[in-house]
């Protein structure tokens, strides 16, 4: 097959050395593998740096059966922001036009987020005979809804109006609905106003278990001895890893670390990343010496991190983008045996409670947090008991070779029966 993906925001095999491929990047990798061709159609702009990768748009060529197109738009500094709409606007226009100068794919696996590039995507489908499978990632536009108070949201989703109408539009127009779960799956076909049909499947995220190259993990293991991390020291480590918006309720882990400080136990909590909140998150915590900001990282300081830390913070808000989702970020802890202390209800909750892996406080309550990190502490046997079941789930249900293979033979199979229908 020639396989086009269409997903911005993710990082590329083209960025800098430490930087891990998510899902299309090691779906795209997988496809090639398996005698695939595959064009990858992203943006010039970084969204994890805020930054452009080049100032044009811009081609290159992995190997023979790989290239990616990268699309040229404003760049914005917000997630939340006016020039992140001109962007995606601008992006879907440029692949309208450079997708005529293409050589016609036999099936396009799109994201969603975005609904410009949704949209576009599906009409290009259309036009030219294509099957175009829409991947649901992020429930735009029903996410922004929960960003204002509910005697609000009537007049939010009236302004929003034309992102909705897009949102139905592309969904009706796609050949099939994936998803990282079946709630994410059933939002997309309800958009699409249609009953669920056996091409609509849900694929969760997957998580590649590869372990740097051993010059690399020596060289993580000195950058967090320089944080005073060891991997032979008595602490209990709680790490987490994100972008630091308004998703997570990082004050609460600041809070909780705080009253742990007065306590006889030693705790460290590692907090890696950056995003809109890092300065307010790092001036809350100026006065916990047992919190630890070290910015971003790279794949071999997070691969090494997990295995010196004690548990995995997943700390999100509750609100129906997350509770319906099984973030990617999770599943990365179970890789590593680390248990997951999330806040988050819903898909995630049920997860850690059926598979005994994790623990669930309650959102905003750090006496909740602190009270479940001391019993863990408290109890060594518990915690290593639920790391074994949480690495064995992990290679139960989420190794991404797994996962995106059975991706791939979906997309044969939705391939093969557009063109017998």
């Amino acid at each position: 097959m020639r396989v086009w993906l269409i997903t911005v925001g993710e990082p590329l095999p083209i960025d800098e050395a430490g930087d891990r491929l998510l899902r299309t990047g090691i779906l795209a990798n997988l496809l090639v593998a398996k005698g695939h061709e595959v064009v990858w159609w992203s943006s010039t702009f970084d969204h994890t740096r805020k930054k452009q990768r080049f100032d044009i748009d811009t081609s290159i060529d992995i190997n023979n059966r790989f290239r990616i197109n990268l699309l040229h738009s404003v760049e914005y500094k917000k997630n939340v922001s006016l020039r992140r709409i001109i962007n995606h606007y601008g992006i879907a226009r440029k692949f309208a036009i450079m997708a005529e100068q293409e050589q016609k794919p036999d099936i396009i696996l799109c994201s969603l987020p975005t609904l410009e590039l949704s949209l576009v995507a599906t009409e290009y489908g259309k036009k030219k005979g294509v099957p175009v499978v829409l991947d649901v990632r992020d429930l735009w536009p029903d996410i922004f809804l929960e960003m204002v108070p509910a005697w609000g949201r009537w007049l939010v989703k009236w302004i929003l109006r034309p992102m909705f109408k897009t949102a139905g539009a592309a969904c009706a127009g796609a050949a099939a609905i994936t998803g990282i779960t079946p709630a994410f799956v059933d939002w997309g076909v309800n958009y699409a106003n249609r009953a669920r049909s056996d091409l609509d499947r849900e694929f969760s995220m997957g998580y590649c278990e590869v372990p740097p190259d051993q010059k690399d993990v020596m060289e993580a293991e000195k950058f967090w001895e320089k944080h005073g991390i060891r991997k032979d020291n008595s602490e209990f480590i709680a790490c987490f890893f994100g972008a630091m918006g308004r998703q997570f309720e990082l004050g609460t882990i600041i809070e909780a670390a705080r009253k742990l400080k007065k306590q006889n136990r030693s705790f460290r909590f590692i907090l890696c990343g950056s995003g809109d909140n890092f300065a307010y998150y790092k001036n809350l915590a100026i006065d916990c010496d047992n919190v630890v900001f070290p910015g971003w990282v790279g794949a071999a300081e997070i691969w090494t991190l997990m295995r010196i830390a004690s548990v995995g913070l997943a700390p999100y808000l509750s609100v129906q983008n997350f509770t319906m989702n099984l973030p990617n970020k999770p599943l990365e802890y179970l890789s590593a045996g680390l248990p997951v202390v999330s806040s988050l209800n819903g898909v995630l909750r049920d997860l850690l409670f059926t598979y005994d892996c994790g623990v669930t406080y309650a959102n905003g309550n750090s006496d909740d947090l602190v009270s479940i990190l001391v019993n863990l502490y408290d109890h060594p046997e518990r915690l290593r008991k639920i790391s074994e079941n949480a690495h064995a789930l992990y290679k139960e249900k989420f190794i991404a070779e797994k996962v995106y293979n059975n991706m791939i033979s979906h997309l044969e199979l939705v391939c093969e029966n557009y063109r017998n229908r």
